[in-house]
């Protein structure tokens, strides 16, 4: 991306221009409700009524008419639009696995070779490995009112902050404009959410993630720590989830409830209360990143292991509630 000192006015217009395409978009959908794709309550959901699912098109028309009024990384916005185009045709029709995954992997190894072309191959590699998990994370993640436009706020709107303190005014714009659309589309998925973000936008963001903060990387703003700790908030309880049930044996790519966030909605917190509880954790996680970043490396190792031992704190206290939950259950069971 290019550096300017300044934001000429069409840049800075770009913001606006997303966040209001993504508002106009997702009440259009909500005008149309005879073609939405609805998400029905099964065994496994949170909600308890029908909803449409593919709010997050609005996030996409937003971020994808900011990257063309820029002018900037027209891979990115290509391999957004294509990721997108996937997930909306498995939204309405659910695409075998296969398909999904290959569409993934082809929108991380296109990225990789174009933009990361100066690296190793094992460290394409890993990239590679990165930013797919990053895609299929979010997705998991985006399983309860308001937390995957939350995340995306937040997570966007810290690398828009640090881009600016790096004086890259495109990069700067670019993630703030993916963050002013997820703002307006929190306006239609706070709890009680209207619209559900679906996978044609957890499954863009999420490649997005990646693909910014190694963007970042590359260019210097950030070590890769930074991305790591300002999405942590889905990459610990997804990583952490995932790990629990491959130990156990048990099928971790269908859907579940087992989730830390998912616990506390079943733990009475509700979908309300769980988002406000996240973003709180995001907006900490966010500033500790950018607080880090001006500091010594020593400063930033320590911020990194106060983060993990508070994430090792939580998960013990939510895994601990959740046991007390199931022997009460069960207690409950065998006195009927």
């Amino acid at each position: 991306m290019r550096r300017h000192a300044s934001v000429p006015i069409d840049l800075a217009l770009a913001s606006v221009a997303a966040a209001l395409a993504c508002a106009a978009v997702i009440l259009t959908l909500l005008r149309r409700p005879d073609w939405l794709p609805l998400d029905r309550p099964n065994e496994r959901s949170l909600h308890a009524t029908p909803t449409p699912r593919i709010g997050g098109l609005g996030i996409i028309a937003g971020v994808v008419l900011a990257f063309a009024l820029l002018g900037a990384e027209p891979l990115l916005a290509l391999l957004v639009a294509l990721l997108a185009a996937v997930s909306f045709i498995d939204d309405r029709s659910h695409l075998p696995i296969a398909m999904r995954f290959a569409a993934h992997i082809l929108a991380a190894v296109v990225f990789t070779a174009v933009a990361l072309s100066n690296l190793p191959l094992i460290w394409q590699a890993a990239a590679v490995l990165a930013v797919v998990w990053l895609i299929n994370l979010y997705n998991f993640m985006d399983g309860s009112d308001g937390l995957a436009g939350g995340m995306a706020l937040f997570g966007f709107g810290a690398y828009a902050l640090a881009a600016w303190l790096a004086g890259d005014m495109v990069f700067t714009i670019v993630a703030a404009s993916i963050a002013g659309a997820a703002a307006a589309f929190l306006a239609f998925n706070f709890p009680p959410a209207r619209v559900f973000m679906g996978d044609a936008g957890s499954i863009p963001l999420g490649f997005l993630s990646a693909a910014l903060g190694l963007l970042g990387w590359r260019a210097g703003y950030w070590p890769l720590w930074f991305p790591v700790l300002v999405f942590s908030p889905f990459i610990v309880d997804a990583s952490l989830t995932l790990a629990r049930r491959a130990l156990r044996g048990e099928p971790f790519w269908r859907a579940h409830r087992s989730h830390y966030y998912q616990r506390l909605v079943q733990l009475g917190w509700g979908h309300r209360k769980t988002a406000l509880a996240e973003y709180a954790l995001m907006a900490a996680c966010g500033a500790a990143a950018l607080w880090a970043l001006g500091q010594p490396p020593e400063a930033q190792w320590m911020a990194l292991a106060a983060a993990a031992l508070v994430y090792l704190a939580l998960a013990a206290l939510i895994d601990a509630a959740w046991r007390k939950r199931r022997d009460t259950a069960q207690a409950d069971a065998r006195a009927r």
